[in-house]
């Protein structure tokens, strides 16, 4: 999802300067519980004085009624616009003055607070998150502004073959879920909101029973157990129902939208793996070799090297909280498009039968494993991982056995995951365009 405008609040560069650190070889996550009864997890880095908060609230947009689809994403927009007596301005002002930056986000299973400031200020930064958290004002003037800030994003993907394509997708596989539309709702829906809507979105979405919550820098696990205290202890117990489980619909076949471009936009898929699989560890690396691993993938090979019909084209393995799909997504010119669809099911097909070589694997093995310490650069980075691994389930030793796990799948375990996992037959794709030799097998 798109963020909804740019952060109001710059970091300031001394800011900049302590997210900056170098990467690390290893993370000690300490677990802490408040007193009021939240779990964190902490990682204490003394050196500089300065700390990277992380806070997620499980739902996300899925938690929109249904006739009120957009109102998360429009309530989560308008938490930097003001608290209180202080406008948008003001809000902007108060953190920059003292060198903090607050950002939110609002995603399909998650809205996102992200906070960095620093020690001598935190006081002060913490008193403005909060009642941003729990106390927007939520202005008039305010919501039209972002409204239609949201709308006019809305407006151009109408007009985005991209968008479009990406939107169908979603409405084929996952039908009347929340995931079925966009997270930031239809123009008709976000029209119709009231400031009534978005305060039950803000009950729905704000609650202590959904929190995940990271820190990293400079704070002691009884100073970070009072701040989180002091920032969320007011929030009610609970929120709205989590939404339940998708009907995914991956029938197999194509469907063409046509739109005048010259050349078609396609997102594809099939049935994906959840986190929690044993088989997951083998299928992330089989997502790299087929689309995931640039102009090392097979399909960049075969679709765009041998044969040019497009600039690029990637997989990736994606892990909604309620359903599990492996997407890709590629361009091509409409008269050539057809090739490039039937070149994927080729590949499809023959990974699933002839599986990878032994030089593959070894490959997408040696950049997973040296790339993954590279993402621990700074406090922010660290901390976003590790509330990642929270709400994926995971250990807090993960970090250290990660590249093992990768380490110890075998060219067996990967093509008999290829053989069990890749379904050309439920392959779905959908074309925006003006294709050449394809037609629509789904309508």
């Amino acid at each position: 999802m798109r963020l909804l405008r740019p952060a109001l609040i710059p970091a300031l560069a001394l800011v900049a300067a302590f997210a900056a650190l170098p990467a690390r070889a290893g993370v000690d996550i300490e677990e802490i519980t408040t007193p009021g009864g939240i779990n964190a997890w902490l990682v204490e880095e003394h050196s500089i004085p300065f700390v990277a908060l992380e806070l997620r609230f499980r739902g996300g947009t899925s938690l929109d009624a249904p006739d009120k689809r957009g109102a998360v994403n429009l309530m989560t927009g308008l938490l930097e616009e003001g608290t209180g007596e202080m406008d948008a301005r003001a809000f902007a002002r108060a953190a920059r003055d003292i060198a903090a930056e607050f950002r939110y986000r609002a995603g399909d299973d998650a809205v996102s607070v992200s906070a960095r400031f620093l020690t001598e200020t935190r006081d002060t930064a913490v008193d403005l998150l909060r009642a941003s958290i729990t106390e927007p004002s939520l202005a008039p003037d305010a919501i039209e502004r972002v409204r239609e800030q949201v709308i006019a994003g809305l407006k151009s993907d109408l007009k985005d073959p991209d968008s479009i394509a990406r939107n169908a997708f979603s409405r084929l596989v996952f039908g009347d879920h929340p995931y079925g539309s966009p997270e930031e709702g239809t123009i008709e829906s976000v029209e119709a909101l009231s400031r009534d809507d978005l305060l039950a979105a803000h009950r729905a979405v704000f609650a202590r029973d959904r929190v995940y919550v990271s820190a990293v820098g400079d704070i002691t696990p009884d100073e970070l157990s009072a701040l989180l205290d002091r920032l969320l202890g007011d929030l009610p117990q609970t929120g709205a129902p989590l939404p339940g489980r998708a009907t995914e619909n991956l029938p197999g076949g194509v469907e063409v939208i046509g739109f005048d471009t010259p050349q078609s936009s396609v997102i594809f898929g099939q049935p994906g793996i959840d986190r929690e699989d044993p088989d997951f560890f083998a299928a992330y690396i089989l997502n790299r070799i087929i689309g995931g691993g640039g102009f090392e993938s097979r399909l960049m090979t075969e679709v765009r090297e041998k044969r040019g019909l497009t600039y690029g084209i990637y997989t990736y393995l994606s892990d909604k909280d309620n359903g599990e799909i492996w997407v890709g997504s590629v361009s091509s010119a409409n008269d050539r498009v057809a090739e490039a669809i039937a070149v994927i099911r080729d590949q499809w097909t023959r990974i699933r039968d002839e599986g990878v070589s032994a030089g593959e694997l070894a490959d997408a093995k040696t950049y997973i494993t040296g790339a993954y310490p590279l993402r621990f650069d700074g406090n922010g980075p660290i901390a976003n991982i590790a509330v990642g691994m929270q709400l994926d389930g995971l250990p807090r030793d993960y970090i250290d056995t990660r590249n093992d796990r990768m380490n110890a799948v075998t060219l067996e375990d990967i093509n008999r995951v290829a053989r069990e996992l890749l379904d050309p037959e439920k392959l779905t794709f959908v074309v925006v365009g003006r294709p050449e030799g394809l037609n629509s097998t789904l309508n």
